[in-house]
């Protein structure tokens, strides 16, 4: 009989015996996210959890100063204006990108740094 059971890798073939976390598992070596932190990531992580959105906030990184008129990145992801408007307000409200506006049009720039937080958080330390 060949049962393989990987519990925290401390199990071997046909051995099946009761190994608590604290003796099998390795110590943490940094302090996990806490609770609150790990709530607000979700919402930011949230945010670019969309393929259009993830597109807009390329196309605004893409752009020549990192800024694009909300004219702009309507016809590349190819949804209404409304619509467009919704997604890149999201990817505001979440800090990716800020808003200015000229006459009647709206402006969109990367926030310097937003996807560095993000980053940094995958890195290993």
């Amino acid at each position: 009989m060949d049962v393989n059971i990987d519990y925290c890798r401390c199990m071997t073939m046909l051995e099946i015996t009761d190994i608590s976390a604290s003796t099998c598992c390795a110590p943490l070596v940094r302090e996990p996210l806490p609770v609150e932190e790990a709530a607000a990531l979700a919402h930011t992580m949230k945010a670019l959890a969309d393929p259009a959105r993830l597109r807009l906030l390329s196309i605004v990184a893409s752009s020549e100063g990192h800024e694009a008129c909300v004219c702009d990145l309507i016809e590349p992801v190819g949804l209404s204006q409304p619509t467009v408007s919704h997604h890149l307000k999201i990817l505001t409200e979440a800090g990716f990108l800020s808003r200015s506006k000229r006459g009647t049009w709206a402006y969109y720039a990367l926030v310097p740094g937003a996807l560095d937080r993000l980053a940094a958080l995958f890195t290993a330390v």
